[in-house]
Order: C-alpha cells, then sequence, then structure tokens
C-alpha cells in the first residue's frame, strides 16, 4: 500500500472527530466537566463599557457556564476607547495583551502596557483608556454577580 492511500483515510478521520466534537453542546460539555468557546464565536462590537466611548470588542467567555462563579473577558479597545471610571465592587484583574493605556485609580493616573497586570480591590475606582496607534487588548477576570 502506498504512502498516500494511508495519509487520505487518516486526513477524514481528523476531519470527522473535528465534526463530532464541535457538535458537543455546552451542556454537554459542563456535563464532562469543562467548556471549550472559541472567540470569534463570541466576539461582539460595542462601545467601551461603563460609558467609556469609542469603538472596542467583548469576547465574553463562559457566560452560558452555570456552574461557574468567573467572568472571563478579552476586550480590545481600539484607539480612541475607553473603560469608563466605576467603582469596583468585587476583586478585578486586568492584564494587558498588548498595546498601551492609561488606568485612572483612585483618581490616580498610571502608564501600562503589555505584560502589566493590575489587580483592582472592591471599593476602589479605576477606568482604563486605550493610548498609542494600536488596539490595546485586555484580558479580564472576576467574579460573576
Amino acid at each position: 500500500m502506498k504512502k498516500n492511500s494511508i495519509l487520505i483515510p487518516v486526513a477524514i478521520l481528523f476531519f470527522l472527530s473535528g465534526i463530532i466534537v464541535s457538535s458537543v453542546s455546552a451542556e454537554q460539555q459542563q456535563q464532562a466537566g469543562y467548556v471549550l468557546e472559541h472567540e470569534k464565536d463570541i466576539a461582539v462590537n460595542e462601545p467601551g463599557p461603563h460609558k467609556g466611548g469609542g469603538n472596542s470588542i467583548a469576547h465574553r467567555f463562559f457566560t452560558t457556564a452555570n456552574n461557574s462563579r468567573l467572568q472571563f473577558t478579552k476586550r480590545i479597545l481600539h484607539p480612541g476607547a475607553a473603560i469608563g471610571y466605576h467603582l469596583q465592587k468585587e476583586e478585578e484583574i486586568y492584564y494587558i495583551a498588548s498595546g498601551t493605556g492609561e488606568m485612572t485609580i483612585n483618581d490616580r493616573l498610571i502608564s501600562v502596557q503589555a505584560g502589566d497586570g493590575i489587580l483592582t480591590l472592591p471599593g476602589n475606582w479605576h477606568g482604563l483608556k486605550q493610548t498609542g496607534t494600536e488596539d490595546l487588548v485586555v484580558i479580564i477576570n472576576y467574579e460573576k454577580k
């Protein structure tokens, strides 16, 4: 048997197994102990949150995971966009994946850039503004309300 004649059935098997895996519902995944989501499937164009303005893309992962207490969001702030200044009610972590910005925490301005992690604690005010020429990509994690 030629080498290529074996590769074709193997490639078909991998293709079909991908279809089977992708057809598992979110409820079935949760019953199996996991949830898999693809950012392209959950992307939402919207203004910067908390009246921050500008244009952004939100990827809110695992919103249908009923047994999870965590919210995990990838937020892309396009030039001129911001997360408005607001009171933090629960711990929240911001991780700057790329770009540059200015974070205001309790009226204090702090420059942030790729690789920075910021923990905001309950009872404190904060907001984040995109600066520079490229998008500001932020990973945000907090406990659901």
